[in-house]
Protein backbone atom coordinates (compact mmCIF):
# COMPACT_ATOMS: atom_id res chain seq x y z
CA UNK A 1 0.00 0.00 0.00
CA UNK A 2 2.94 2.38 1.01
CA UNK A 3 4.45 1.54 -2.52
CA UNK A 4 1.29 2.50 -4.15
CA UNK A 5 1.12 5.24 -2.93
CA UNK A 6 4.59 6.68 -3.57
CA UNK A 7 3.93 5.87 -7.26
CA UNK A 8 0.42 8.18 -7.19
CA UNK A 9 1.96 10.53 -5.74
CA UNK A 10 4.87 10.49 -8.27
CA UNK A 11 1.83 10.51 -10.84
CA UNK A 12 0.26 13.61 -9.45
CA UNK A 13 3.37 15.36 -9.14
CA UNK A 14 4.43 15.34 -12.25
CA UNK A 15 1.43 16.00 -13.94
CA UNK A 16 2.58 18.49 -16.68
CA UNK A 17 5.53 16.01 -17.72
CA UNK A 18 3.58 12.98 -17.13
CA UNK A 19 3.41 12.37 -21.62
CA UNK A 20 7.09 12.99 -21.76
CA UNK A 21 7.71 10.21 -18.96
CA UNK A 22 5.35 7.40 -19.02
CA UNK A 23 4.56 6.39 -22.38
CA UNK A 24 2.24 3.51 -20.91
CA UNK A 25 -0.37 6.01 -17.87
CA UNK A 26 -0.76 9.82 -17.73
CA UNK A 27 -3.08 11.96 -15.72
CA UNK A 28 -6.01 12.89 -18.14
CA UNK A 29 -8.04 16.47 -18.08
CA UNK A 30 -7.76 19.71 -15.40
CA UNK A 31 -5.21 18.32 -12.65
CA UNK A 32 -5.41 20.67 -9.70
CA UNK A 33 -1.32 20.57 -8.08
CA UNK A 34 0.82 22.18 -5.82
CA UNK A 35 1.03 24.68 -8.39
CA UNK A 36 -1.72 24.81 -9.44
CA UNK A 37 -4.57 23.45 -11.90
CA UNK A 38 -2.75 22.28 -15.21
CA UNK A 39 -4.04 20.30 -17.90
CA UNK A 40 -3.42 17.11 -19.45
CA UNK A 41 -4.02 15.55 -22.56
CA UNK A 42 -1.53 12.28 -23.28
CA UNK A 43 -0.76 11.83 -26.28
CA UNK A 44 1.68 9.68 -28.64
CA UNK A 45 3.69 10.51 -31.22
CA UNK A 46 5.51 7.47 -33.70
CA UNK A 47 8.98 7.91 -35.52
CA UNK A 48 9.47 6.08 -38.53
CA UNK A 49 13.03 5.25 -39.67
CA UNK A 50 13.49 3.87 -43.06
CA UNK A 51 16.52 2.69 -44.45
CA UNK A 52 16.65 2.54 -48.87
CA UNK A 53 19.39 1.51 -50.36
CA UNK A 54 20.64 2.17 -54.27
CA UNK A 55 23.22 0.25 -56.44
CA UNK A 56 24.18 1.90 -59.52
CA UNK A 57 25.82 0.49 -62.41
CA UNK A 58 27.76 2.00 -64.37
CA UNK A 59 28.15 1.04 -68.30
CA UNK A 60 31.77 1.34 -69.00
CA UNK A 61 33.04 2.91 -72.97
CA UNK A 62 34.77 -0.61 -74.04
CA UNK A 63 31.65 -2.97 -72.25
CA UNK A 64 31.62 -4.70 -75.60
CA UNK A 65 34.65 -5.54 -76.16
CA UNK A 66 35.30 -7.54 -72.67
CA UNK A 67 33.85 -10.61 -73.54
CA UNK A 68 36.52 -10.78 -76.99
CA UNK A 69 39.62 -9.02 -75.35
CA UNK A 70 39.29 -10.12 -71.77
CA UNK A 71 36.76 -13.40 -71.65
CA UNK A 72 34.41 -11.82 -69.40
CA UNK A 73 31.09 -10.47 -69.10
CA UNK A 74 30.74 -6.71 -68.57
CA UNK A 75 27.19 -4.81 -68.11
CA UNK A 76 26.32 -3.23 -71.47
CA UNK A 77 23.73 -0.86 -69.89
CA UNK A 78 23.70 1.21 -66.78
CA UNK A 79 21.37 0.32 -64.57
CA UNK A 80 19.87 2.16 -61.00
CA UNK A 81 17.87 -0.30 -58.45
CA UNK A 82 16.52 1.21 -55.15
CA UNK A 83 15.58 -1.52 -52.58
CA UNK A 84 14.44 -1.24 -48.88
CA UNK A 85 16.30 -2.39 -46.90
CA UNK A 86 14.72 -1.98 -42.99
CA UNK A 87 13.22 0.43 -41.44
CA UNK A 88 12.43 0.43 -37.60
CA UNK A 89 9.33 1.70 -35.54
CA UNK A 90 9.48 3.81 -32.10
CA UNK A 91 8.07 6.28 -29.35
CA UNK A 92 9.13 9.79 -30.80
CA UNK A 93 8.67 11.25 -27.68
CA UNK A 94 10.56 8.82 -25.05
CA UNK A 95 14.33 8.55 -26.09
CA UNK A 96 14.67 5.49 -23.68
CA UNK A 97 12.47 3.69 -25.95
CA UNK A 98 12.80 4.76 -29.40
CA UNK A 99 14.52 2.53 -31.56
CA UNK A 100 18.13 2.82 -32.11
CA UNK A 101 18.73 5.58 -35.28
CA UNK A 102 21.00 3.95 -37.90
CA UNK A 103 23.84 4.87 -39.55
CA UNK A 104 24.00 8.27 -41.63
CA UNK A 105 23.58 8.47 -45.24
CA UNK A 106 26.71 7.13 -46.99
CA UNK A 107 28.17 6.12 -50.65
CA UNK A 108 30.23 3.10 -50.63
CA UNK A 109 32.25 2.18 -53.96
CA UNK A 110 32.08 -1.28 -54.76
CA UNK A 111 34.55 -1.37 -57.90
CA UNK A 112 37.04 0.35 -60.05
CA UNK A 113 36.57 3.53 -59.12
CA UNK A 114 38.02 6.83 -58.37
CA UNK A 115 35.01 9.25 -58.82
CA UNK A 116 31.54 8.44 -58.60
CA UNK A 117 30.91 9.03 -62.15
CA UNK A 118 33.88 9.50 -63.84
CA UNK A 119 36.08 7.24 -65.92
CA UNK A 120 39.36 7.37 -65.90
CA UNK A 121 40.57 9.78 -69.13
CA UNK A 122 42.80 6.99 -70.78
CA UNK A 123 43.76 8.29 -74.14
CA UNK A 124 45.48 6.31 -76.74
CA UNK A 125 49.09 7.12 -78.07
CA UNK A 126 49.43 10.68 -78.57
CA UNK A 127 52.49 10.47 -80.75
CA UNK A 128 50.13 9.46 -83.45
CA UNK A 129 48.08 11.81 -85.36
CA UNK A 130 45.72 9.11 -86.93
CA UNK A 131 42.47 8.32 -85.73
CA UNK A 132 41.62 5.37 -83.63
CA UNK A 133 38.90 3.42 -83.80
CA UNK A 134 36.79 2.69 -80.59
CA UNK A 135 37.52 -1.15 -80.71
CA UNK A 136 41.09 -0.33 -81.71
CA UNK A 137 41.16 1.45 -78.37
CA UNK A 138 39.74 -1.31 -76.67
CA UNK A 139 42.24 -4.05 -78.03
CA UNK A 140 45.39 -1.25 -76.28
CA UNK A 141 43.48 -0.94 -73.48
CA UNK A 142 43.46 -4.40 -73.17
CA UNK A 143 47.07 -5.16 -74.02
CA UNK A 144 48.31 -2.64 -71.17
CA UNK A 145 46.34 -4.60 -68.82
CA UNK A 146 48.13 -7.77 -69.71
CA UNK A 147 51.29 -5.73 -69.77
CA UNK A 148 50.65 -4.25 -66.17
CA UNK A 149 50.37 -7.75 -65.08
CA UNK A 150 53.09 -9.11 -66.20
CA UNK A 151 55.28 -6.15 -65.04
CA UNK A 152 53.52 -7.08 -61.57
CA UNK A 153 54.32 -10.76 -61.63
CA UNK A 154 57.81 -10.27 -62.87
CA UNK A 155 58.35 -7.63 -59.60
CA UNK A 156 56.86 -10.17 -57.73
CA UNK A 157 59.38 -13.17 -58.68
CA UNK A 158 62.31 -10.69 -58.81
CA UNK A 159 62.52 -11.65 -62.79
CA UNK A 160 62.47 -7.52 -62.82
CA UNK A 161 63.72 -4.82 -60.67
CA UNK A 162 66.08 -7.00 -58.41
CA UNK A 163 66.89 -3.95 -56.25
CA UNK A 164 63.49 -2.76 -55.69
CA UNK A 165 62.46 -4.22 -52.34
CA UNK A 166 60.50 -3.33 -48.86
CA UNK A 167 58.73 -0.18 -49.50
CA UNK A 168 59.66 0.53 -52.61
CA UNK A 169 58.12 -2.93 -53.78
CA UNK A 170 55.00 -2.20 -52.31
CA UNK A 171 54.69 1.05 -53.55
CA UNK A 172 55.38 -0.14 -57.32
CA UNK A 173 52.44 -3.21 -57.12
CA UNK A 174 49.82 -0.55 -55.58
CA UNK A 175 51.06 1.66 -58.34
CA UNK A 176 50.64 -1.18 -60.97
CA UNK A 177 47.39 -1.87 -59.15
CA UNK A 178 45.57 1.38 -59.22
CA UNK A 179 46.28 1.32 -63.67
CA UNK A 180 45.18 -1.74 -64.01
CA UNK A 181 41.96 -0.66 -61.97
CA UNK A 182 41.66 2.35 -64.22
CA UNK A 183 41.70 0.41 -67.39
CA UNK A 184 39.99 -2.53 -66.21
CA UNK A 185 37.35 -0.01 -65.56
CA UNK A 186 36.64 0.84 -68.73
CA UNK A 187 35.58 -2.86 -69.58
CA UNK A 188 33.75 -3.50 -66.34
CA UNK A 189 32.25 -0.44 -65.64
CA UNK A 190 31.73 0.58 -62.06
CA UNK A 191 29.15 -0.11 -59.38
CA UNK A 192 28.81 2.21 -56.45
CA UNK A 193 25.87 1.07 -53.62
CA UNK A 194 24.34 4.49 -51.76
CA UNK A 195 22.58 4.28 -48.51
CA UNK A 196 20.05 6.68 -47.08
CA UNK A 197 17.82 7.21 -44.02
CA UNK A 198 14.76 8.76 -43.36
CA UNK A 199 13.50 9.23 -40.38
CA UNK A 200 9.25 10.14 -40.17
CA UNK A 201 6.85 11.51 -37.76
CA UNK A 202 3.31 9.93 -37.79
CA UNK A 203 0.33 11.51 -35.26
CA UNK A 204 -1.75 8.87 -35.19
CA UNK A 205 -5.83 8.89 -34.88
CA UNK A 206 -7.96 6.78 -32.77
CA UNK A 207 -10.16 6.68 -36.24
CA UNK A 208 -7.34 5.41 -38.19
CA UNK A 209 -5.42 2.56 -37.88
CA UNK A 210 -2.90 2.89 -41.52
CA UNK A 211 -1.06 5.67 -42.38
CA UNK A 212 1.13 6.17 -45.75
CA UNK A 213 4.49 7.09 -44.08
CA UNK A 214 5.95 7.89 -47.49
CA UNK A 215 6.44 6.36 -50.92
CA UNK A 216 9.42 4.32 -52.41
CA UNK A 217 10.13 4.11 -56.03
CA UNK A 218 12.86 1.19 -57.76
CA UNK A 219 14.42 4.60 -59.80
CA UNK A 220 14.20 7.20 -57.67
CA UNK A 221 14.46 5.87 -53.72
CA UNK A 222 12.38 7.13 -51.11
CA UNK A 223 9.74 9.92 -52.14
CA UNK A 224 6.88 12.03 -50.50
CA UNK A 225 3.70 10.24 -49.61
CA UNK A 226 1.95 12.47 -52.21
CA UNK A 227 4.06 10.70 -55.29
CA UNK A 228 1.76 8.87 -56.20
CA UNK A 229 4.51 7.04 -58.80
CA UNK A 230 5.99 5.25 -55.94
CA UNK A 231 4.95 2.09 -53.56
CA UNK A 232 3.17 2.85 -50.38
CA UNK A 233 5.35 2.57 -46.95
CA UNK A 234 3.10 1.64 -45.26
CA UNK A 235 2.42 2.10 -40.61
CA UNK A 236 0.12 0.00 -39.65
CA UNK A 237 -1.23 0.08 -35.90
CA UNK A 238 -3.24 -2.91 -34.57
CA UNK A 239 -4.59 -1.82 -31.07
CA UNK A 240 -5.10 -4.56 -28.67
CA UNK A 241 -8.57 -5.65 -27.25
CA UNK A 242 -7.58 -5.68 -23.79
CA UNK A 243 -6.07 -2.72 -22.57
CA UNK A 244 -4.17 -2.93 -18.55
CA UNK A 245 -3.25 -0.73 -16.45
CA UNK A 246 -0.39 -0.52 -14.36
CA UNK A 247 -2.31 1.00 -11.25
CA UNK A 248 -5.39 -0.65 -9.87
CA UNK A 249 -8.53 1.85 -10.56
CA UNK A 250 -11.10 3.49 -8.28
CA UNK A 251 -13.95 1.21 -6.88
CA UNK A 252 -17.30 2.09 -7.67
CA UNK A 253 -17.67 3.67 -3.95
CA UNK A 254 -14.52 5.71 -4.09
CA UNK A 255 -15.78 9.55 -4.10
CA UNK A 256 -12.31 11.16 -4.31
CA UNK A 257 -11.23 10.25 -7.98
CA UNK A 258 -8.56 11.50 -10.85
CA UNK A 259 -8.97 10.30 -14.33
CA UNK A 260 -5.61 9.19 -15.84
CA UNK A 261 -5.09 7.45 -19.65
CA UNK A 262 -3.90 4.40 -20.29
CA UNK A 263 -2.10 3.60 -23.38
CA UNK A 264 -3.55 0.45 -25.32
CA UNK A 265 0.01 -0.90 -26.34
CA UNK A 266 -0.92 -1.88 -30.33
CA UNK A 267 1.01 -3.59 -32.52
CA UNK A 268 2.80 -1.48 -34.87
CA UNK A 269 3.86 -2.82 -38.47
CA UNK A 270 6.03 -1.22 -41.47
CA UNK A 271 5.26 -2.65 -45.08
CA UNK A 272 6.80 -2.10 -48.49
CA UNK A 273 4.54 -3.90 -51.67
CA UNK A 274 3.02 -5.73 -49.05
CA UNK A 275 6.01 -6.81 -47.33
CA UNK A 276 6.54 -6.29 -43.31
CA UNK A 277 10.18 -4.55 -42.77
CA UNK A 278 9.22 -3.90 -39.38
CA UNK A 279 7.08 -4.89 -36.13
CA UNK A 280 7.02 -3.47 -32.61
CA UNK A 281 4.20 -3.60 -29.94
CA UNK A 282 4.28 0.30 -28.44
CA UNK A 283 1.82 2.13 -25.99
CA UNK A 284 -0.53 4.58 -27.96
CA UNK A 285 -2.62 6.84 -25.68
CA UNK A 286 -5.00 7.58 -28.85
CA UNK A 287 -6.22 3.91 -28.53
CA UNK A 288 -6.18 3.95 -24.71
CA UNK A 289 -8.85 4.50 -22.17
CA UNK A 290 -9.56 6.89 -19.31
CA UNK A 291 -9.41 5.37 -15.62
CA UNK A 292 -10.68 6.54 -12.70
CA UNK A 293 -7.77 6.44 -9.52
CA UNK A 294 -8.52 6.69 -6.23
CA UNK A 295 -7.10 9.91 -4.66
CA UNK A 296 -4.83 9.53 -1.48
CA UNK A 297 -6.47 11.29 1.20
CA UNK A 298 -4.94 14.01 3.16
CA UNK A 299 -3.54 13.58 6.49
Amino acid sequence: MKRLLMLFALLLSTATLMAQQNPYIALSGVVNTAEGATLSAPTTLLSVDVEAECERTLCGPYARYAQKYLGVRAPLTDKTEWRVKRAAVGLADFSSYVQAPFEADETEVMTYADAANDFAAIQPDKSSTSAVTLEDAALMAANTIFSLRRHRMELITGEAGENVFGEGLKSALEEIARQEQAYLELFLGKRTKERVVRRFTVYPDHTKQQYVVCRFSAQDGLVSASDLTGDMVVLQITPSESISSPLPEAGMKETSTIPAMVANVATCTVSVRGEEVAREQLPIFQFGRTIQLSQPRQR
